[in-house]
């Protein structure tokens, strides 16, 4: 057996059961892993059907261009769809996105727009809005603004809904999903519902989002909102797509509780998962009281963790946000375990003949360049040396005409594992700034000592 194209391989994702990460849970718990269609993501099966439904309606003719605020998965089920059909994209998305998102979009030829995150919808410069500008003025172009299309939660109810319902035997009781466009839970939701009124629907929400003070009390509450690292779920706005009469409860998580849950999946059940996925299986250890043995909860797990390695699977990214403690020395302990002394600096209006001098009389062989008591820059004994062998007579002049760009500042928390790879010919140490507002300097020498002592 073969397929036509690609797009012939959207659906029929596998349902496969949660053990380790929910071994807390008296019901069973299965997860629908969506990352087994062609563009990795659930978001193939709406994209596809937005893309048919305009066809159908002419608002989509041969050859056009497809323009869309995405986060990346949507972007991607488009760009594999205009690739099979032959038109063009056009995407907006924000700049919390990860890296890997956008570098996938451009794989299939796509192009992409980073626009600010901490910006109203409604303004001119947000994802929402270049996207619509855009709309305006490509000739022969469509938006398929997957918020209010009603396309993307149909999608759902055609496909992923009847293959939960067939996959559990009818059984399932729960189900659980992130909103974010509100596409796959409403779509989902619908077709549940009217096959068993009774199975509860819980939709996964993150703080900084409106959702869950809406659904419980019809207020859209604008102090609800601000900026989160979670992506793929949450809203600033309130999508068509998302149903709140199917939609039977609300669970908020929290940015550091969906990344570390995300890396937890991988680790304990071998699903290489996004971030989203992270907040579901988060929310459902968070609810757990109100599952009981017998039930059958389904999880959706909308995409693949390849598109969040820079993030929730980089150690280093997680520490910078204070969401991962490290049991490796970091910024912190290499400065508790230097000796007592003040930072050497050399204000930039100072003389060669001068650092040549402190240098000598100190036995070092780096000085951070200040102006005004900031760092600029820094002087080097190799520096010196190449200076004066050009120019002699530069003794006589200013450091700041041979001073040398910064090295790098790392804050407290930077692993010394980090430190040590920043650490080269070209830098030769690093700055930090301590917890009062002190600069200190972290050489090659202080790390050995570190590790030794």
């Amino acid at each position: 057996m073969w397929y036509s194209n690609i797009l012939d391989t959207i659906g029929n994702t596998p349902l496969v059961k949660l053990n380790k990460v929910a071994k807390d849970i008296p019901a069973t718990v299965l997860a629908k892993i969506e990352t087994t269609n062609p563009g990795n993501s659930i978001k193939d099966r709406m994209a596809l059907k937005m893309i048919e439904d305009a066809e159908k309606s002419g608002k989509l003719k041969p050859g056009g261009t497809i323009i869309e605020g995405t986060s990346g998965n949507t972007g991607m089920g488009l760009a594999i769809a205009a690739v099979i059909k032959g038109y063009k994209c056009i995407f907006t998305s924000t700049d919390k996105q990860s890296k890997e998102k956008f570098d996938a979009l451009r794989a299939f030829g796509a192009e992409v727009i980073v626009c600010p995150t901490n910006v109203e919808p409604e303004d001119p410069r947000s994802y929402y809005s270049v996207s619509s500008r855009l709309e305006r003025e490509v000739p022969n172009s469509w938006k398929p603004n997957q918020y209010d299309n009603l396309s993307n939660s149909q999608a759902h109810y055609e496909s992923t809904g009847p293959e939960i319902w067939e996959q559990t035997e009818g059984k399932i009781t729960h189900l659980i999903a992130g909103v974010g466009t509100g596409g796959t839970i409403s779509g989902i939701a619908r077709y549940l519902k009217e096959k068993n009124p009774a199975i509860q629907v819980l939709g996964i929400d993150t703080y900084g989002s409106v959702f869950k003070k809406y659904k419980e009390t019809g207020v859209f509450d604008k102090n609800e909102i601000y900026p989160y690292i979670t992506e793929g779920i949450g809203e600033d706005f309130l999508p068509q797509n998302v149903d709140f009469s199917l939609i039977d409860h609300f669970e908020k998580v929290s940015d550091k509780d969906a990344a570390l849950m995300t890396r937890e999946i991988a680790r304990k059940e071998g699903i290489f998962s996004g971030n989203s996925t992270g907040s579901a299986v988060a929310g459902l250890l968070q609810m757990k009281d109100k599952f009981k043995e017998g039930d059958v909860v389904v999880i959706i797990f909308p995409d693949h963790g390849t598109r969040y390695l820079g993030k929730m699977y980089n150690d280093d990214w997680l520490r910078d946000r204070g969401f991962l403690k490290d049991e490796k020395l970091t910024a912190r302990d290499i400065i508790g375990k230097k000796d007592v002394q003040e930072i050497i600096t050399i204000d930039c209006e100072k003389s060669v003949l001068e650092a040549i001098n402190t240098i000598k009389s100190l036995n070092i062989s780096q000085i951070p360049v200040t102006q005004k008591g900031m760092v600029i820059g820094k002087i080097t004994e190799s520096d010196i040396l190449d200076s004066l062998i050009e120019n002699p007579s530069i003794k006589s002049q200013p450091i700041k005409n041979i001073t040398t760009a910064p090295f790098p500042f790392v804050d407290l928390n930077t692993s010394i594992d980090r430190i040590s790879a920043m650490i080269n010919k070209d830098n030769i140490a690093v700055l930090v700034e301590d917890g009062e507002g002190k600069i200190e300097i972290i050489t090659q020498y202080d790390i050995i000592n570190a590790i030794s002592a």
